[in-house]
């Protein structure tokens, strides 16, 4: 029998693809576990639009600025305290847990997701202007 070769791994400089990152909210596809997670990188700044994801988990890792995540949608009835990440914290937000991202005064916030394949960043809400959902492959960049 013969084995098959083994696929070279592929180095990612998150440094250098924040650099090629232009747009806010629009995450990039920068790597894959086992098919069936992406990891993403994506630039924030400002409110994104209240959500949740009746599926599955979402992670957030903070590499640059400082991302607040509110969990106190306003006229909700249940209320979770909001969580503020510095860089090099991270949080797990449960499936089904409304969120809402947001940066302080507008400040850029470089973050690093992972989430199964296909997940939208939307969630349950529609699509907002200027909020995309869809998510470019910066592997082959």
């Amino acid at each position: 029998m013969r084995s098959l070769s083994p696929q070279q791994p592929t180095k990612v400089s998150t440094a250098k693809t924040l650099e090629k990152i232009q747009s806010f909210w629009a995450p990039k596809l920068v790597g894959s576990l086992n098919k069936a997670y992406e990891i993403k990188l994506a630039k924030l700044s400002g409110e994104f639009v209240w959500h949740s994801h009746p599926d599955t988990d979402e992670l957030f890792f903070v590499i640059s600025g400082v991302l607040t995540i509110k969990f106190r949608e306003p006229g909700a009835s249940h209320e979770l305290d909001d969580v503020t990440l510095a860089p090099g914290e991270l949080l797990v937000i449960p499936k089904g847990v409304r969120h809402c991202p947001v940066t302080q005064k507008g400040e850029e916030v470089a973050v690093m997701l992972l989430e199964p394949t296909g997940v939208i960043n939307t969630g349950d809400a529609a699509t907002t202007e200027g909020l995309t959902n869809a998510v470019e492959d910066f592997r082959q960049t």
